[in-house]
């Protein structure tokens, strides 16, 4: 025989759900006296509180083994790279000579880039160095801080400075510049107390000859050793970052160009097949005339 359960009616669901929130015969709440809460409350108090001090002890020991200016670990960035400006994408720089347009924006982010280069702002901020030597600031046990800098001036830069150029970097006559930089590496003494330079040269031999030639300022693509060590953001504050321009003078019009830059420097390699970007960049240049 089958012992049907009396359905509660609505108002008795309400009345034990009022129950049991709260109990005023117990002094219950939700099932538990003020006692048992208590001991509930100062249990997950003094958990949490036990994993927050580990936490915090944990991250306080681990800021004490790093510094505030230079990286603990940087083994990937054991190798420089290089990039060029205009910066685009693809690093493809695309001339059209009649149409003002598809240069300006080069030329408009070449003068952004290089006015921290003026010869007034570097007389202002950097020293004079003696070329040829590392220009080293040690600590000696007391924080040198911050850091000098050496000028590089934006009239090293010759006919590609921009300094008074009614061509606007050549790019209005089919003669651009693009410009050779060394990406950033901390306590790197780049070319290992030897001269170093950039070499630029077509991918294949169709571009060889379509690349025409080009001039380098400075003279031979030089980057003199003044300019390391490169001690970080925070120490080195005024840090200018050695450039070398290349204007090319008569590329093959309405031909795409691949162009490949390298630093010959007697501790960076450049024939790392896994990284394209280790001490060269390649880009592809383009002169459109109707």
């Amino acid at each position: 025989m089958v012992i049907q359960k009396e359905k509660k009616s609505c108002g008795q669901v309400v009345e034990e759900w009022k129950e049991f929130v709260w109990n005023p015969r117990t002094h219950q709440f939700m099932g538990r006296t003020g006692t048992s809460w208590a001991f509930i409350l100062l249990f997950y108090l003094v958990f949490y509180g036990f994993l927050t001090a580990m936490f915090t002890l944990t991250m306080w020991v681990m800021l004490q083994t790093v510094s505030d200016h230079t990286p603990k670990y940087q083994d990937r960035l054991a190798t420089p790279g290089l990039m060029i400006r205009p910066k685009t994408e693809n690093l493809d720089v695309i001339v059209n000579i009649s149409d003002t347009e598809s240069w300006d924006q080069h030329v408009q982010k070449l003068n952004k880039f290089l006015e921290p280069y003026n010869d007034s702002i570097q007389a202002q901020k950097n020293d004079v160095c003696r070329p040829g030597r590392y220009y080293e600031q040690p600590d000696n046990g007391v924080l040198n801080y911050p850091k000098r800098s050496c000028q590089f001036n934006r009239t090293q830069l010759g006919n590609c400075s921009g300094i008074g150029d009614p061509t606007h970097y050549g790019y209005s006559t089919g003669q651009p510049c693009v410009f050779i930089k060394m990406n950033r590496v901390i306590n790197f003494y780049a070319g290992a107390n030897q001269s170093m330079n950039v070499t630029c040269a077509g991918k294949r031999n169709e571009d060889a000859e379509n690349l025409g030639h080009f001039v380098m300022f400075p003279a031979n693509g030089n980057i003199d050793l003044m300019y390391f060590p490169y001690y970080g953001k925070k120490f080195h504050v005024n840090y200018t970052q050695p450039l070398v321009a290349v204007k090319f003078l008569n590329v093959t019009p309405n031909v795409e160009v691949n162009v490949e830059c390298r630093i010959n420097a007697a501790n960076i390699a450049t024939d790392d097949e896994r990284d394209k970007f280790a001490g060269r960049v390649a880009f592809k240049l383009r002169i459109n005339k109707t």
